[in-house]
Order: C-alpha cells, then sequence, then structure tokens
C-alpha cells in the first residue's frame, strides 16, 4: 500500500519523543527529551508550537490532564509534573510533583521515558538507566488517582511503548533491551496486566515506541532501523513496513480529525544528519486508530 511523508514545520528536536493526540485541540502534542521541550501542533493551522519547561533538565511525555485545560502531565527526571502551557507561549512552568518514584542514591542517574495514559486515563510510565548496556535498573509504574504508586515490572533496560486494546481485553509492552513487544492480560477494572506472551521479536533493530489501530494490529517505532512496523500480534506476522529517511524511530501515534494519519517522532542522536530529529506526518495507511486518552491525576 502506498503511502506519504511529511515533514512536521519546525518539528526538529534532538530527542523527539511522546507523541499524543488531542481531539479536544486537534493537536498533536510531543516532546524533545533533552532540551526539557515541549511541542504542539496544531493540524488546521499546519503550525508547530514549542516551549521550554522553566527549571527542568528533561521532559519526556506530554499527556493532557483530564478535565484541567492547559495542564499537562510531563516526566521530568524521576517525577511526574503537572505543567501549566497555554501551547502558544515559549515557556511552560511546573505548578505541582504529583509523583516520584525511585528515591535513593542508587537510582539518581534513572529517569522517567515513556508514559501514556490507559483508556480509564491510569497514567503508566517507566525508567531507565542512561547507561543502558550496564544496569537493567529501570521499573514500570501505574499512577492512578487517589492511589499509591504501584510497581508492575521491575529489572528493565529502557521502559518504552505502551499501547491497549479494550476489544481484547489486552495491554502491549516494550522494554527495549528485550528486542521484543509482550502482550499481557489486562483487567481494565483494576489495572492490572498479567501472562505475558512475546508477539514479536527483532533481533536487529531495537523496538522503541509504539501505538495500536482500531483493527488492532501494533505498530512499533524502531530506534535502529528506519522503520515502523504494522505488526498482526495475534499471528505476529508483519503486516508493513513503513520506511522513514531517518534511521532513529523513538515513537508513534495516530490523530487527525479521523485518526488516520500516524505521526512519527524521531532522533537525532550521534550527529544523525537531517532530517533526523524532525516529526513526520503519514497519510495514504487506509487505516485508523483508537482516541489517546487524557490522564487523571
Amino acid at each position: 500500500m502506498s503511502y506519504k511523508l511529511e515533514e512536521l514545520p519546525n518539528s526538529h528536536g534532538l530527542l523527539g519523543e511522546g507523541p499524543h493526540w488531542d481531539i479536544e485541540t486537534q493537536s498533536l502534542y510531543f516532546v524533545d527529551i533533552d532540551n526539557a521541550k515541549l511541542f504542539r501542533y496544531d493540524y488546521e493551522q499546519n503550525k508547530t508550537y514549542s516551549a521550554i519547561v522553566e527549571g527542568e533538565n528533561l521532559a519526556s511525555f506530554i499527556i493532557p490532564v483530564d478535565g484541567e485545560s492547559g495542564k499537562f502531565a510531563v516526566g521530568c527526571g524521576r517525577r511526574v509534573a503537572v505543567v501549566a502551557w497555554d501551547g502558544v507561549s515559549p515557556s511552560a512552568k511546573v505548578e505541582r510533583i504529583a509523583y516520584s518514584v525511585q528515591p535513593g542514591d542508587e537510582f539518581s542517574s534513572n529517569r522517567i521515558n515513556d508514559g501514556k495514559a490507559d483508556p480509564r486515563g491510569r497514567l503508566f510510565a517507566g525508567t531507565m538507566f542512561p547507561d543502558i548496556m550496564t544496569k537493567r535498573t529501570g521499573e514500570l509504574y501505574r499512577f492512578e488517582k487517589g492511589k499509591p504508586v504501584a510497581p508492575i515490572k521491575s529489572e528493565i533496560g529502557i521502559s518504552n511503548g505502551l499501547a491497549w486494546n479494550e476489544k481484547t481485553n489486552k495491554f502491549y509492552y516494550i522494554d527495549t533491551m528485550d528486542l521484543e513487544v509482550k502482550e499481557y492480560d489486562y483487567d481494565f477494572d483494576t489495572g492490572v496486566p498479567s501472562n505475558p506472551k512475546v508477539v514479536f521479536k527483532h533481533a536487529e533493530h531495537w523496538p522503541d515506541g509504539m501505538t495500536i489501530d482500531s483493527e488492532g494490529n501494533i505498530y512499533i517505532a524502531t530506534f535502529t532501523g528506519h522503520t515502523v512496523y504494522k505488526v498482526n500480534p495475534r499471528t505476529s506476522e508483519i503486516l508493513q513496513e513503513i520506511k522513514l529517511p531517518t534511521k532513529q524511530i523513538t515513537s508513534v501515534a495516530f490523530g487527525g480529525p479521523n485518526l488516520d494519519i500516524l505521526f512519527v517522532t524521531t532522533s537525532a542522536y550521534f550527529d544523525q544528519p537531517a532530517p533526523a530529529g524532525n516529526t513526520f506526518k503519514v497519510t495514504g495507511l487506509g487505516v485508523k486508530g483508537l482516541p489517546m486518552s487524557k490522564v487523571k491525576i
């Protein structure tokens, strides 16, 4: 199937990540992690706005807070901050710290990586150690309003892609260093995953961020492979390879008025040449994604 690639205007970052499509504002939110920078791509205007989170060194994901206009959950180091941003101004401010994880000197170099809200508004986010080849001290957590932080998984290399399927009661998760995608049974009433099994494994390329379409197929970004893989998790079959002109693909999210545009964030690490670090939109795939949830925090 043919598809079309376009770069979003003014979307460059050193480490683009965390794309979230907000239906209410018809905007794509994403981040440049290492520069603590937030982005908002306005679909109607075809214009990208950005802001630096004041006083922070990192911003690993951005998710709108349910019921609080202009407020976002943002991963900042080992904390989840509630950040105020009007989506236009060049600066954003931390209003409060909602959660902190992994206290203690042994985790001082860790940081939160990917984060996403499940369809009930619970935040799932995990940590990683920067020198990924030496330690597996990352953990995956569930953050639920009014409840203690719940550890879900430990001994993680790089906590990464997350996706849910309400029709089949499944949860999909990526620890990049395992080079695989795991599928879990998922209880949407309790937010508890169980019975993991591997549904996709790739020996060559690092799996990174992930999303899901309305038919239950998962889309896996690869940090070392120029490719987004469309995979049927029921059979583990690769249905499509979406190629990009950048090697380091970091994450994916469906958006647009009809949820039929695949947005793709990328990285410019290790002096990757342009257009590395830009965010792209992919059209003509002939599929639709699922609405992304705001976080209840």
